[in-house]
Formats: structure tokens, C-alpha cells, sequence
């Protein structure tokens, strides 16, 4: 595709002056057009060559110009299935390492040391001593997931003095802010080693009720699960009955279902926190300054024929592992 000057591009993202600037010296004489994605028609869809942005589902079908759809998520949930068969899927994974690995980090931190305790209290004006904390130093964390995510949030652990431990649904070779590295099917005899289990998952087959009852009740007492990735990776009615006993605690910026009904029993579960699935998002600028490098380079890299970033794969919903931003 040597000639841009018949790219249509469509930008969703909330970009700046400087962002544009990025992604226009990526195809020069590209005809870049920004709309927000709550305001994307079906015209603007089917007239775009290009996509940069999550665009809803439903208006996919049909765009026969599209040749690249560059998501600004990380996962690609429902993507594969409306994506026209000319078109590539890629995601922006690589982007929120950052920002989620340090929410993942704040929440833990925030449960070990007992500041949601302390912060209730503060709110009743009771100056009181919780007693007893715990530390990261020392601390068994298994990060279930070791992409940009999980593996950013083993870093920072080992980074604190933790025993770090990691699973992929293939084992690769081990970073070396890893001390172990395991494959998904391992899981069961991992779960009682460790004092903080991570997940940053995906949606699929493999992870969806990863965390039922019964590994639930694997995990060591007293133990901290943290959820960044989905919701379903986790049977929301057996967290509750598990933590209710006082077995483990949970950290969530994502649940299931989302959004979380207000009557639901799992906002107020003992040692359950509940963040509504924001550790993302663009929250931090970085996020979104990340967002645009890897489009404007996957756009650099549609016009000259080279492989893309992030490639996504149709069965599986799963970013491509050798395509890695």
C-alpha cells in the first residue's frame, strides 16, 4: 500500500495537538479524521481504511475498505468476530504495563498495610491500632499472566525484595525478575506457595472460572488475590463464600458482572476491595502516549508491507505471541 494519499484514517482516542503530529508524520498526506468513539457513525467506519481506536462492535460488519482496525485496548474482546476478513485486528498491548502494574501494586500495598482499614477508620474519626501488617519483602507473588502487565507487576515485586514466581499458557525463557517460571497447567500446586496471587488475564476458554471454589481454597490463609484482567477469571459467588470465611483476601479493578449492582454481596464481603475497573483506561497520559506509538508505527508498517505489532489471532482472541510491542 505505497499510496497514502488514499488512506482514509479514523482516530478515536482523546488525542492531543502532539499525538496528531505522531501519527500524521506516520503517513504523511493521510487523511486523518478525529472523532470520539461514543460519536463514530457507521459512514465514518465504512469510509475508513484505517482505524485507530475502539469503534462499537456493531458497525464493523460491512467495512469492506478497512485494512488495518487498531484497537486501543489491550484485549480484543468480541473484536475477532466483526472485524471484515480484509482487515488485520491488532491491539495496543504494551501500552498499560505501566499504569496497571502500579495500581496492581497500590492495591496490594493498600491491603498488606492495612490502609483501607485505617482509612475507614479516619472516616468515623476513631483513632485506633490495627495491629499486625504484613511485607512484599520476602513475599511469595505468583504472577498468573507475564505480559506487559503481569510482568511489569513481578518487576516491581522483585524490585520490593519478593520471591517471584510466573506462569504463561506457553513457558518461555524466564526474565531474570523472575525467580520461577510455569506453565498454566501448574497452577493447582503453585496456589499454597503463595502470599500474593496476581492474574492479568484475558477472557477465553482457558481463563474464564479460572479461580473457582476449589482454587480458591488452594490458596495459602490469609493470602491476597488480585484481579486486573477479567472479571470471569474469577467465580464471583465462591469469593464471596471464601472470603467470608476469612480464608483470603481479594483486590479487584475488575469484577463479574460489570458494572457491579449496587445490591450485590461482593461490595461489601469482608477484606474484598473493589476498584471499578479504571487501572487502564487514560487515566495516566502515559497510557495514551504509549497507545499512539505503537498505531503510529503499526500505520508506518501497513504502508511499507512489514509485519505489524500485536498481531491478533482470530480463534483465539489472543494477541500473537512473536508479535510483541
Amino acid at each position: 500500500m505505497s499510496d497514502n494519499m488514499l488512506l482514509n484514517i479514523l482516530v478515536t482516542p482523546p488525542v492531543n495537538d502532539n499525538h496528531k503530529r505522531v501519527l500524521e508524520a506516520a503517513c504523511p498526506g493521510g487523511r486523518f479524521t478525529y472523532i470520539p468513539s461514543r460519536e463514530v457513525t457507521r459512514e465514518d467506519v465504512h469510509a475508513a481504511d484505517v482505524i485507530i481506536g475502539n469503534v462499537p462492535h456493531a458497525l464493523l460488519p460491512g467495512a469492506g475498505r478497512l485494512r488495518l482496525l487498531h484497537l486501543n485496548s489491550a484485549g480484543a474482546d468480541g473484536y475477532p468476530e466483526v472485524t471484515p476478513e480484509n482487515a488485520v485486528l491488532t491491539n495496543s498491548s504494551g501500552a498499560y504495563g505501566l499504569a496497571i502494574s502500579e495500581h496492581m501494586l497500590g492495591m496490594t500495598l493498600a491491603v498488606i498495610k492495612k490502609l483501607y482499614l485505617y482509612h475507614d477508620n479516619q472516616r468515623e474519626a476513631d483513632w485506633r491500632d490495627e495491629g499486625g501488617v504484613t511485607s512484599l519483602e520476602g513475599a511469595v507473588v505468583l504472577s498468573v499472566g507475564m505480559g506487559d502487565i503481569g510482568g511489569d507487576f513481578a518487576r516491581k515485586c522483585k524490585a520490593l525484595g519478593s520471591y517471584t514466581i510466573g506462569i504463561r499458557r506457553t513457558v518461555r525463557e524466564k526474565p531474570d525478575y523472575v525467580d520461577e517460571m510455569h506453565a498454566l497447567s501448574e497452577l493447582d500446586g503453585l496456589l499454597p506457595r503463595a502470599d500474593i496471587v496476581a492474574l492479568s488475564l484475558p477472557s477465553g476458554a482457558e481463563t474464564n472460572g479460572l479461580m473457582d471454589e476449589r482454587r480458591l481454597r488452594l490458596m495459602k490463609k490469609g493470602a491476597l488475590l488480585v484481579n486486573v484482567g477479567r472479571g470471569k477469571a474469577i467465580d464471583t459467588d465462591a469469593l464471596v463464600s471464601v472470603c467470608s470465611e476469612g480464608l483470603i483476601k481479594a483486590a479487584l479493578d475488575v469484577t463479574d458482572p460489570e458494572p457491579l449492582p449496587a445490591e450485590h454481596p461482593l461490595w461489601h464481603t469482608p477484606g474484598v476491595h473493589i476498584t471499578p475497573h479504571i487501572s487502564g483506561f487514560f487515566h495516566l497520559p502515559q497510557t495514551l502516549d504509549r497507545i499512539i506509538r505503537i498505531g503510529a508505527e503499526n500505520l508506518k508498517r501497513l504502508q511499507s508491507g512489514e509485519e505489524l505489532l500485536n498481531v491478533v489471532d482470530g480463534a483465539t482472541g489472543y494477541r500473537r505471541e512473536e508479535n510483541r510491542a
